[in-house]
């Protein structure tokens, strides 16, 4: 018997032993209960019937053999879940810093009901502000480098269906977040509700996913891009193991928000990833560019320097603790902060203005993805793009910033555009003469955000082998008096159906309930067949450059031809 089995066995013995003691203190309580009632009058009819159970975690109940060993998730309202699965080996020590390696076979089975270790990554500041901490709720995890895991949620396994299989990519750029990071992450329903695959996963991130080691050997050729060809390395899990999740390895989505967007954008240039996927969906993530390797060079020259290394002795990084490697680069990127004013990111420069990303090393990714034009390798791969309303510009913690002045915001967006904000500030206030001036700035601060998705949806569509569906997602929470707005992940809780697990976020009210389900059903159709239009939906016609045709996500969803085209023209001057 191998070690995980019998603390397997262990565990259950002390289960059962648990549980009788507790079922034995429950009858002598209702014992004593009885006889302290003898003699009341009492209406109390015969007891509950009892039910099924909410959740099944028993032996051979969700048991699934994959190449690497046997798993056992369990089963919740019909879906199964398997969390914490290895998709590759350990990150840590002689393997930090290369390519992912194959996971070690096991014997036994092996527990997989919770989720596995979260990469390495910097605290979050997000804990020290009440209002952003109510509302996203962040499980934050246990760090370790042995963070390589996937989650699925599936209807059904071993039963010779073969189900579209989606596959998110979280979000946090590419130093922070997680695969289970937000509530709204869960797959559950989205499982349940499309009859697919739905997938998560934890791969290498910041210092550890995209430190650039390449000139200090010929061993750490791909070290810029570790953190994108674990996804690969995920990907290709899903290609030899989703049949026996009940999923389809040939009809593979990958989607992510922000910097789960940018992976995608990646992912589609990156000949590794080329077969692995068949669908492709951006969220407030249209990433143009990556980092140049003269940016990533610099940078991780300064972390070597700072961790006291050099060429001759730089095999000593793979027994520091991976602590004291976080806190150098932590070190050298507060240094360099390139961090914009007020905090709103321009989009056109976000891989210079990312501590790290993946990198352009002309190998493992040849070309920045989609400038000048979109990668011809994934020109058959269809793409949703689109972002929120109100981005990263909202009064999420600065009720005050409902108070903001026109002077104010001309001040904000000569921060941002310069010499042409009295051109710019006239052309959104053309469209919304009634805006109050802080939601005016709201909607300029995040217009290079949607001005990269049109770039983005324009390359892809000119292609002409697949076709790109844009989206503008303006939905107002009524959380905090509003004060949210269509906020950055906003759309994520709708496109997983999951707006009364995320009630903090969305209120939980009807309103987001009914927009959920049209926003889920899109993003499922698009799974199933490569187009997201369906009957509860306006027509959602492919994109084209002459007239910007956006799905306009609100209460009554409505296709809008160019909505912003003034606005745009406007900022385009400025690029």
């Amino acid at each position: 018997m191998s070690d995980e089995t019998t603390k397997m066995a262990d565990a259950r013995h002390g289960t059962t032993l648990q549980r009788r003691t507790v079922l034995r203190g429950a009858a002598a309580l209702l014992g004593t209960a009885s006889v302290s009632m003898a003699g009341a009058e009492t209406s109390a009819g015969p007891p509950p019937s009892r039910g099924p159970p909410l959740v099944i975690a028993q032996d051979g109940t969700a048991m699934v053999q994959t190449q690497s060993g046997k798993v056992a998730g369990y089963l919740h309202e019909g879906i199964f879940a398997f969390k914490g699965v290895p998709y590759a080996d350990t990150s840590e020590g002689a393997n930090r810093f290369l390519p992912p390696v194959k996971c070690k076979p096991w014997s036994g089975v092996r527990s997989s009901r919770q989720y596995g270790y979260v990469a390495p990554q910097s605290a979050r500041a997000g804990w020290a502000n009440d209002e952003e901490a109510f509302m996203f709720a962040w499980d934050d995890g246990v760090q370790n480098e042995d963070c390589l895991r996937v989650n699925l949620w599936t209807p059904g396994i071993a039963d010779g269906r073969k189900r579209p299989v989606m596959v998110w990519l979280h979000g946090g750029g590419f130093a922070a977040g997680s695969g289970q990071e937000l509530r709204s992450y869960d797959g559950e329903n989205l499982a349940k509700r499309g009859d697919i695959v739905l997938v998560s996963l934890n791969h290498r991130l910041n210092v550890f996913g995209y430190l650039d080691l390449s000139r200090y050997g010929e061993k750490y050729a791909s070290s810029a891009n570790v953190g994108m060809l674990d996804i690969v390395a995920a990907l290709e899990w899903v290609r030899d193991n989703i049949s026996a999740f009940g999923g389809d390895p040939q009809a593979v989505t990958i989607f992510g928000q922000s910097g789960g967007g940018g992976k995608v954008g990646a992912l589609m240039g990156m000949p590794a990833a080329r077969g692995l996927f068949h669908r492709a969906i951006v969220e407030s993530g249209s990433m143009l560019r990556v980092a140049t390797p003269e940016k990533a060079q610099t940078l991780s020259d300064a972390i070597v320097s700072e961790l006291g290394l050099s060429h001759s002795t730089i095999e000593q990084i793979h027994k520091l603790p991976y602590p004291q490697i976080q806190a150098a680069s932590e070190k050298v990127l507060r240094a360099r902060d390139t961090r914009p004013p007020g905090g709103v990111p321009n989009f056109r420069r976000m891989a210079d203005m990312l501590g790290f990303a993946p990198v352009l090393d002309g190998k493992i990714i040849p070309a920045h993805p989609f400038d000048p034009d979109a990668p011809a390798m994934s020109a058959e791969v269809p793409m949703i793009i689109g972002t929120t309303l109100n981005e990263f510009a909202t009064a999420i913690n600065h009720p005050e910033y409902e108070l903001m002045t026109a002077a104010e915001v001309e001040g904000r967006v000569k921060d941002l555009f310069g010499d042409q904000s009295a051109r710019i500030l006239a052309a959104f206030r053309a469209r919304t003469p009634e805006a109050k001036p802080f939601d005016l700035w709201s909607r300029i601060a995040a217009s290079t955000v949607r001005e990269s998705a049109i770039k983005q949806a324009a390359a892809k569509a000119a292609l002409g082998k697949a076709p790109a569906y844009l989206y503008w997602f303006v939905w107002q929470t009524p959380i905090l008096d509003g004060r949210p707005r269509a906020f950055h992940c906003s759309e994520i809780a709708f496109v997983f159906d999951n707006t009364d697990r995320c009630a903090t976020m969305t209120g939980g009210v009807p309103e987001a309930r009914a927009l959920a389900a049209k926003m889920s059903d899109a993003w499922i159709r698009f799974a199933r067949t490569g187009d997201p239009n369906h009957p509860n939906l306006p027509h959602w016609p492919a994109f084209s450059s002459e007239q910007v045709p956006t799905m306009i996500f609100d209460n009554v969803p409505k296709l809008v031809m160019n909505p912003d085209g003034a606005e745009q023209r406007s900022i385009a001057v400025n690029a």
